[in-house]
């Protein structure tokens, strides 16, 4: 059986014998109820959705939260050390809970689109015009639609009355549609292009249409993307992958360093194989760092907050941090790159083109003509309402001191020749104080050329000659070709209205005034957004439904592409032409896409993403919605945007500003680096511990106790790592490549940093007990191996805290960074200092923590070796820049 054409490629009449109904009359109402039942309500269907419950296990899936679990676990029923795993069970059921607080709206996409569904339908059914709730139209129902109305399903249009359909939403076109009714020729015609249909939750702007419902729910073109955001596989973001390789790291690198351990200890005989075995899982435990998922959590919470206040609300927490990685940013043009708001931009009249600004007189025939041949209604408030071109002819008069409701009053409209989309006209006539009549004309150049004899010049008019009207229509093409909508204006005084108010009667031998051009400009701050993004080393692609050669010349002002790079620039149906195979390894020609598709969005989304690139993606309209759920980060706008749109944002731009988003780039960026720092002082902290109890294991010393261990995790490393998460920018984040998905916590020399400033910490700290046993204070072996063991732990924690000033910059130097710009800094190390020295010098404590009193020389022996930590660090740094200059 051949495939059956599309409802915008046959006549009326085929469509309305395909679904068995009838015109005039509509269905009978047991038919209606019967197609209900078969086909169901016409509502959009609600994707499966997580309980609160499932949503908190799913934190538990991350491998890094697995292995503190297991750590817990053994840290309590084997070594039988139950604050350690109480501290690390609640570290990661706070995490959980904190993820899913964050997380919990969502899904908010599929239940915004139900929201913007009409309520209600205007429905011909049994040869009576009835009210039903839209939830109840069927494939076959007539439809009648005015202006004002919201379009209940997908309609083929049957008749329309100079219909207009505003679609940006789900087309992306600036700019209402004008419909008509005839089939169109043609098999694959996008969305934007089937002027003989309305499409669901569309906005009809002007006139009114009888339509045949063809789809419902699901089957619409709002269904479509439905159920597109329904089956949108959650991408992972490169923070959630990095965090994931370094646990498998982390795991597999201290099971080695514990069973190593564990085989020298039965080798050496010096203990019982259970003890030996309590020794290895208790150095295992000791190295895995516990508060690393809580402090990511907390420095990416503090990143959000940072980002509200910048206009940039953020629903996902690992989108602070993908923001840095991002290397493409695809953004919808209209309200996101330009204003969504039709502005007049150039004036052409006295054979003259003028720039909008520059000003025009309000009593230029011109000025009256856009203003008087003008439908829009001016409300109390201020408020315009009309078709947004209209509107924007008056709100440029009102610019230039037009008082239309007062020149409206002296020359009040008495007839009017309606807009009609196939002579591209209208005429309004206006009665004057001296009993003649005004006719105000505008409309395409090209038509209105065709019915006027005269030109306008200064107060006066002449003849329109042959070269006058070649001058008129060059200048037409060239604000065409600058992308600018072009309408002509024309006038002439009657000295009666004709009995017949018609176009043969009105709209002949008209005096030419001159031609207004109008677009959707972009945002004033859109082109240096765009220029410090690429200097940022990001790519932005534009992507509208608007026409090619509007794409192509806001893409060309905005500095996406070079002006006049048609080779940068694709269309929908020319995407269509390729493979995925093929378009993957083409899209890095392309910049700029022009009338496309919700599905052509996700498309580019996922070949960049294909090429391993971090993708973000800005967009307000529902069409956008599938590709921002898509894409690594969904970028929504919050004031233009739709609530679908939000909904499947990862995060959303309070101002609509596009250059907010480079901001949040920059705040991204710092977040990463600051969570880099963060691991590089916890891990290093932790390969310290961990070589201090292997060699003293190795040594035959007395080891640190599991209480010592605990505090120094607990009180020195936890709060400075969440200290260092608000540490500011450092210069020159921003000329930085992105890092893209292949890097990772341990580049940009990071891992070498961490492996050799923990052994440092290892050996300083050893070197502070051996120092103790070689020359103590006190006499009797136990009293000196306490006094070390005490050194030891002191020197341990100590350094550390030492060690946070060095991680303030991986190559800087301390002293270019500063010690003290970060004050949340210096109170976390005061108070980790305090919390360190109390356990050893408030009495009571010693016994707790197995610790003894020390003297001044072993503080000084102590405090001498954190001193150590920051000079050999800055030394060593010294070296590395200036090899890195040679």
């Amino acid at each position: 059986m051949a495939e059956q054409k599309a409802f915008y490629a046959i006549t009326n009449d085929e469509a309305l014998k395909r679904l068995q109904t009838n015109e005039e009359t509509g269905l009978s109402a047991q038919s209606a109820q019967a197609r209900l039942a078969q086909n169901g309500p016409n509502a959009l269907a609600q994707g499966e959705k997580k309980t609160l419950l499932q949503r908190f296990l799913d934190q538990f899936k991350d491998f890094m939260i697995i292995v503190l679990l297991v750590a817990a676990l053994i840290s309590g029923f084997v070594v039988h050390e139950w604050a350690d795993a109480f501290i690390i069970l609640a570290v990661v059921i706070l995490n959980a809970v904190f993820g899913v607080f964050q997380e919990s709206k969502a899904e908010e996409a599929i239940d915004a689109l139900q929201k913007m569904s009409t309520p209600n339908a205007h429905v011909r059914r049994g040869g009576q015009t009835l009210t039903v709730p839209s939830s109840e139209l069927v494939v076959g129902d007539i439809v009648l639609l005015e202006a004002g109305d919201v379009v209940p399903a997908d309609l083929r249009l049957l008749e329309s009355a100079n219909l207009k359909s505003e679609e940006s939403a789900l087309t992306g076109e600036s700019v209402p549609v004008e419909k008509q009714t005839a089939p169109l020729e043609g098999d694959e015609i996008g969305i934007g292009d089937r002027t003989n249909m309305v499409f669901m939750n569309s906005n009809i702007t002007y006139g009114r249409a009888v339509g045949l419902v063809v789809a419902t729910g699901m089957q619409t073109e709002v269904g479509r993307i439905a159920g597109m955001l329904n089956a949108a596989q959650e991408t992972t973001t490169p923070l959630s992958e990095n965090l994931k390789a370094l646990g498998k790291t982390l795991t597999i690198m201290i099971l080695v360093i514990a069973a190593f351990v564990f085989a020298v200890g039965v080798w050496r005989g010096a203990e019982t194989l259970p003890e030996m075995f309590l020794t290895a899982i208790s150095l295992a435990v000791a190295a895995i760092p516990e508060g690393l998922p809580a402090i990511v959590t907390v420095i990416l919470a503090l990143g959000t907050q940072k980002l509200a206040k910048r206009n940039s609300l953020v629903r996902k927490l690992p989108a602070v941090e993908t923001l840095g990685s991002t290397e493409i940013i695809a953004s919808d043009k209209t309200g996101t790159l330009t204003q969504n708001k039709m502005t007049v931009e150039k004036v052409y009249y006295d054979g003259q083109l003028h720039d909008a600004k520059d000003g025009i007189q309000s009593a230029n025939p011109l000025m009256r003509i856009m203003n008087f041949a003008n439908d829009t209604k001016i409300q109390e408030d201020g408020e315009m309402l009309g078709d947004p071109t209209e509107t924007a002819l008056v709100a440029y008069g009102q610019q230039h001191d037009f008082d239309l409701a007062a020149k409206l009053q002296a020359a009040p409209r008495v007839a009017e020749v309606p807009f009609d989309s196939e002579r591209k006209l209208m005429s309004t006539i206006h009665q004057l104080a001296d009993g003649k009549f005004l006719v105000t004309t505008k409309g395409a150049p090209d038509q209105l050329l065709k019915r006027t004899t005269m030109l306008a010049e200064g107060a006066g008019s002449r003849d329109l000659t042959a070269a006058d009207e070649a001058t008129i229509l060059r200048e037409n093409t060239g604000m065409a070709k600058q992308a600018l909508r072009v309408l002509g204006a024309a006038y002439k005084v009657i000295d009666a209205v004709p009995a017949s108010v018609n176009s043969e009667t009105i709209e002949q031998d008209l005096i030419f005034a001159g031609l207004i051009g109008m677009i959707d400009p972009e945002r004033p701050e859109a082109a240096k957004a765009v220029a410090d993004a690429k200097a940022a080393g990001i790519r932005p692609l534009m992507i509208t439904g608007d026409h090619q050669d509007t794409a192509e010349a806001i893409a060309g002002r905005l500095g996406i592409i070079a002006p006049g790079d048609d080779s940068a620039v694709i269309t929908g149906a020319e995407l269509d032409q390729q493979s995925d195979e093929e378009f993957a390894k083409n899209v890095a020609q392309y910049s700029v896409y022009a009338r496309v598709a919700p599905e052509h969005k996700v498309r580019i989304v996922n070949a960049w993403q294909k090429r391993g690139k971090v993708v973000a993606m800005t967009g307000d309209g529902v069409n956008d919605a599938p590709a921002l759920k898509a894409a690594d980060i969904g970028i929504g706008m919050g004031i233009t945007g739709t609530e679908v749109s939000k909904g499947a944002s990862d995060m959303v731009l309070a101002d609509d500003n596009f250059s907010t988003i480079v901001i949040a780039v920059e705040e991204g960026r710092k977040v990463f680096s600051n969570i880099q720092k963060a691991i590089q002082y916890l891990l290093s902290a932790n390969l310290g511990e961990v070589l201090t109890l292997f060699m003293m294991t190795m040594l035959g010393w007395q080891l640190l106790a599991p209480v010592h261990i605990l505090w120094i995790n607990l009180v020195t490393d936890t709060f400075p790592a969440i200290a260092l998460g608000v540490e500011p920018t450092e210069p020159g984040i921003m000329k930085q490549k992105p890092r893209g998905r292949k890097s990772n916590f341990f580049t940009g020399g990071v891992g070498a940093a961490v492996i050799w400033q923990g052994i440092l910490e290892g050996a300083l700290t050893l070197g502070v007990y051996f120092i103790a046993i070689t020359w103590p204070i006190h006499t009797g072996s136990a009293a000196i191996h306490a006094d070390a063991l005490t050194m030891a732990y002191a020197t341990l924690g100590l350094i550390q805290l030492f060690h946070a000033f060095n991680v303030k910059s991986v190559h800087q130097s301390l002293f270019t960074v500063g010690f003290f710009r970060n004050k949340a800094f210096n109170w976390a190390i005061l108070l980790s200092g305090v919390l360190l020295a109390v356990t050893i010098l408030i009495p009571g404590f010693n016994g707790l923590f197995h610790v003894t009193e020390l003297d001044w020389h072993q503080w000084a022996t102590v405090l001498g070796a954190g001193v150590a930590m920051i000079v050999i660090v800055e030394i060593v740094k010294f070296f590395q820049r200036h090899a890195k200059k040679d």
